[in-house]
């Protein structure tokens, strides 16, 4: 059983590390540490590089997150459609007679789980770039839309009303953040997939702290669109 969950660990967090918002700004020739927030998430990459590049890192960020809780359901799905008999192993698989090893049944939900845990875990604490990294609300949206979509949607809901009412990113994504386990327990989704969404809510918020405490004293930066200026000059700095 610890096999596939080590696999499901491991795979999350590499594909939660990778740095999209640092490349992406790379591309334009800055290194995004070092301009806005500091923080290479979408949000921080479209207030200094505009919308096209903010809306290309969420997007990569979210499709994280839903390869790292995707896989083992598109791994079930293909073993439901085999046809040889199957037997058991003490390690958590199922073993078809063609020698293929496809997760059990059982397996597939902590898996998804874990996977897109590690995913978020990978996303804000990346090893490539010395462990810094975003707050996980778009690889945690692209986990949960698919792990359970009507839930997501509902929080995506709660972002864009809160967002288009108060123009604070910060405030809705602890809104979003609070509404995804909320409505995961009474649309009554899979108890591990709540748990993991009320842990994962609980992280995101707390990667706010530094926003609570701006909008406690009235500080905290609206969203305002702006156009990217990158001058020829900028030194691009690993």
């Amino acid at each position: 059983m610890l096999i596939p969950l080590i696999i499901a660990a491991v795979t999350g967090y590499l594909l939660g590390a990778i740095p999209f918002g640092y490349l992406v700004a790379r591309a334009y020739g800055i290194n995004i540490f070092e301009h806005g927030s500091k923080s290479p998430g979408a949000t921080n990459v479209k207030r200094v590089l505009g919308k096209k590049a903010g809306n290309t890192v969420f997007a990569l960020d979210a499709v994280k997150g839903a390869l790292a809780a995707g896989w083992p359901l598109l791994l079930a799905k293909w073993a439901a459609h085999q046809a040889a008999a199957s037997v058991k192993d003490p390690a958590g698989w199922t073993v078809f007679t063609a020698n293929v090893k496809v997760l059990t049944p059982d397996l597939v939900i902590p898996v998804a789980v874990t996977g897109l845990l590690f995913a978020v875990l990978g996303h804000s604490f990346s090893c490539f770039t010395r462990f810094k990294g975003g707050k996980g609300v778009a690889t945690s949206a692209g986990g949960f839309i698919v792990l359970m979509p009507v839930v997501t949607l509902i929080a995506l809901a709660v972002w864009l009303a809160t967002f288009y009412t108060s123009r604070y990113v910060s405030l809705a994504s602890i809104f979003a953040a609070i509404a995804m386990p909320v409505a995961a327990f009474f649309l009554k989704q899979h108890t591990l997939v709540v748990i993991l969404a009320a842990v994962i809510g609980a992280f995101v918020i707390i990667l706010h702290r530094a926003n609570i405490k701006r909008l406690l004293s009235g500080t905290e930066n609206r969203f305002v669109k702006k156009s990217a200026v990158v001058s020829s000059d900028t030194p691009a700095q690993s």
